[in-house]
């Protein structure tokens, strides 16, 4: 499955500096205030033969007027010289800032406020001999509307006051520059560039983490294709996302439940081009002894459904070149191709079947002991192959399958179209899995009540199923669902409509009268 998305970042600027405007701009404004607030003073000391002298950009003195002012005048002027450095740092706010509306707020905003407040006022107090502590760097009562230098903007962060120092806007909203934090990861976002996610700010990094997918397999993040798009793979029941190139670079694949090999795990080989995930690998059938038991309960589960099969029919695990051996030398038959995992022989022939378990021995089984076995015709069935080292849910189904033609040629049913025959085998081995699956469904069947039992009998002395089993007999039974294959897809579902509809030994008798489904 291939699936392709594209993800947009949305990236914003975070400028950071000591100054909204330029400085020689704000210096300029501050001196034309200052110019007009001393019209009175610079008149009185220039018939006194004082002149303002400022020298250069970066100083301006004011020379102490010979006559001393009252206490009232000061008072009056250092009021104006308050307002003016107030509004004139209110129209600088207001001022955007060409980044995006994002900037910092600085100290020396309220350095050069205070400098010019010293060189204005404190050394016309220091001339009349007042203390200029008498005098605060803001009075209390005085707030002009459309300007608080302390009290309008709050953090967004920690939600108390910002003072003076530095702030960061961004969203409508003010910060301090520790409090502007990334929503994953909780610590402060200084970079010059950030994301969003709706009112939420990322880092970059962080971002990426949580919304590029990475693969399951390598680990990565998955590349962009030429289109500049994100492609990758999926697996329709497993959700596992990988990328395109694994599919042709020999990542090993469970040859059960499809899922592939991730970088940090290690699947088991099984010799012959197979190999087995772990969870699968713990309820994996492993020779021909360790099966009868449960051959032997799914066909009590055919005599529970009134389908007793009377022959006793040889059943054998065997390996893959066994099995394609023996379909070779099948005369008739319908195989489920590129992977065939079990055959209903009705030819005479020898296979070899493997009689002892192979050990485990590094990352493969080593020590499996195989036996040739002749197989005489003595019906119309030989005997019934599968393929070892499947979990145990995926042998019954199998079994099950298998088991249905075997039932099929013994009741005489002859020639039937391919779509009909598999369909029909199809639809036992999905009830054989729901019936492990879901055991409480059947078990409340009269006609599978000695099914039931002995398949739960059968998980009991196990110590019953883990949730690991079920899910895998879930994905079988999505296999069967979902199978795309004339045969086996098509065959299916045309037969599970029948068997709904009219019942399975209506659909089989049917079946047997014509060859075809009811409708």
């Amino acid at each position: 499955m291939s699936s392709s998305t594209s993800l947009s970042h949305l990236s914003q600027p975070c400028i950071y500096g000591h100054s909204v405007s330029p400085r020689t701009e704000r210096k300029s404004r501050f001196m034309k205030w200052l110019s007009k607030l001393f019209k009175g003073s610079s008149s009185k000391s220039v018939a006194s033969g004082q002149q303002p002298q400022f020298l250069g950009e970066e100083n301006m003195v004011w020379r102490t007027p010979i006559r001393s002012m009252d206490e009232r005048s000061r008072a009056k002027e250092r009021e104006e010289l308050e307002r003016a450095i107030a509004l004139s740092l209110a129209e600088g706010l207001k001022r955007p800032s060409g980044n995006n509306g994002y900037r910092w707020r600085a100290d020396n905003d309220e350095d050069v406020t205070r400098s010019l407040r010293g060189n204005g006022l404190n050394s016309s107090t220091r001339g009349s001999g007042l203390n200029s502590s008498t005098f605060p760097p803001y009075p209390p009562s005085y707030a002009p509307r459309d300007y608080s230098p302390r009290g309008y903007r709050v953090c967004g962060g920690c939600h108390r006051e910002i003072g003076f120092g530095n702030y960061l806007g961004c969203m409508g909203t003010f910060f301090h520059p520790e409090c502007f934090r990334c929503h994953a990861c909780g610590y402060p976002i200084t970079e010059h560039e950030f994301s969003l996610s709706g009112n939420k700010s990322y880092h970059k990094s962080c971002f990426k983490e949580l919304t590029h997918p990475r693969c399951e397999v390598c680990h990565q993040f998955i590349p962009a294709n030429g289109s500049g798009l994100i492609e990758y793979r999926c697996h329709p029941f497993w959700s596992q996302k990988y990328c395109p190139s694994h599919e042709h670079d020999n990542t090993a694949r469970c040859c059960s439940c499809e899922r592939l090999e991730s970088w940090d795990a290690r699947y088991v080989s099984l010799g012959d081009g197979r190999s087995l995930c772990l969870e699968c690998m713990e309820s994996a059938i492993m020779d021909t002894g360790d099966c009868q038991p449960l051959y032997h309960s799914i066909r009590d589960f055919y005599e529970g459904m009134n389908m007793r099969i009377d022959q006793q029919v040889p059943m054998l695990l065997v390996e893959r070149q066994a099995l394609n051996e023996a379909i070779e030398g099948e005369k008739h038959g319908f195989h489920h191709m590129p992977e065939t995992r079990g055959l209903c022989l009705s030819e005479e022939q020898t296979v070899s079947s493997i009689q002892r378990r192979p050990r485990m021995g590094g990352r493969g089984f080593v020590g499996m002991r195989t036996q040739p076995q002749r197989l005489p015709r003595r019906c119309e069935v030989t005997a019934i192959l599968v393929l070892y080292g499947l979990p145990r849910l995926l042998t019954g189904a199998i079994l099950a399958h298998e088991l249905m033609h075997a039932w099929l040629r013994l009741k005489g049913y002859r020639n039937l179209n391919p779509q009909v025959e598999e369909g029909i085998c199809q639809v036992l081995s999905h009830m054989w899995l729901e019936s492990e699956v879901m055991p409480t469904r059947y078990r409340n069947m009269p006609s599978t009540s000695t099914a039931s039992s002995s398949s739960s009998s059968s998980s009991s002395k196990k110590g019953g199923r883990s949730g690991t089993e079920n899910k895998l007999g879930e994905f079988f039974k999505h296999q069967i669902l979902n199978d795309a294959s004339p045969a086996y897809g098509e065959g299916f579902r045309a037969a599970h409509v029948a068997v709904n509809k009219y019942g399975l030994r209506s659909t089989l008798e049917h079946i047997r009268l014509t060859g075809t489904f009811p409708i």
